[in-house]
């Protein structure tokens, strides 16, 4: 307890460690919910200008310097700094978190990549096929390094989201990672449907029964739900996530379980 000093240090340097960024993100995420915000976000501030010899964090103009910081660093502008949103600010040597950026330029390419791994389907990578996943990351981004880094990197990410400790890492958790405007996940989010819900609806645009749906059958699908839930159907907005659940597909056929993995609470399989 009596050496807390080199916490807010950490905060000035150009380069962290994945360790160092980590130990940041979990001090100032106190609550475990996966963003920064309200005191949590007034703390980390103070302590960013502390830390960078900035204005005094104490006098009167500290909110509207507040108002500043989440103006340049708030990507979707919802008051919150997420996990991709930190990453930004603080950048670390060999950002594995900047590199699935890289790696990642859209949300079907991150679809792609997790189909890969995801064998079964599950809406889960498990833990002992995450390494192989962050290698293809590192390699698609040109990024060198050793085993060390990359178990480095693998225990980071599971540190991050693997937080039941299940050995389980989630579609939706690792997608955090994406840019925010690519993270179609996110547009779900707010209206994640049951399994009672989503059989309902499957079989609904399943209409011959065989178990899948096309590509025009899930447009139809999305329409319908972004119209339910009062969201705005921009053209593009929609073409991109439907590119991005197709990326799970099987030649154009979108089975059941593909599908709950996007949409339901708690998939089943």
């Amino acid at each position: 307890m009596a050496n807390k000093a080199p916490e807010p240090l950490s905060l000035h340097l150009a380069e962290l460690t994945a360790t160092q960024f980590l130990d940041i993100w979990n001090k100032f995420d106190a609550d475990g919910n996966g963003c920064i915000e309200g005191k949590e976000l007034e703390h980390f501030i103070r302590e960013l200008e502390m830390a960078r010899k900035s204005v005094d964090p104490s006098n009167a103009s500290f909110k509207d310097r507040m108002k500043e910081f989440m103006l340049k660093f708030d990507e979707n502008g919802d008051g919150k700094i997420e996990m991709s949103e930190l990453a930004q600010m603080l950048p670390t040597e060999e950002n594995f978190l900047l590199c699935f950026r890289q790696f990642v330029g859209s949300s079907a390419e991150f679809m792609t990549a997790w189909r890969k791994y995801d064998n079964d389907r599950s809406g889960y990578i498990e833990s002992n096929e995450l390494k192989g996943f962050l290698s293809d990351l590192l390699k698609k981004a040109n990024r060198h390094y050793d085993d060390k880094k990359l178990n480095e990197y693998t225990q980071t990410i599971l540190k991050m989201f693997d937080l039941n400790g299940d050995g389980k890492l989630g579609l939706s958790e690792m997608a955090r990672l994406l840019p925010v405007q690519e993270n179609f996940l996110l547009k779900f989010q707010n209206f994640k449907l049951s399994a009672e819900e989503f059989e309902v609806i499957f079989n609904f645009y399943d209409k011959d029964g065989n178990g899948y749906i096309d590509e025009h059958e899930l447009d139809a699908l999305l329409r319908d739900l972004y119209q339910k839930h009062k969201m705005v159907v921009d053209p593009q907005s929609l073409a991109s996530s439907k590119k991005s659940i197709m990326a799970l597909s099987d030649g154009g056929k979108l089975f059941r379980t593909e599908l709950e993995i996007v949409l339901c609470k708690d998939p089943s399989v």
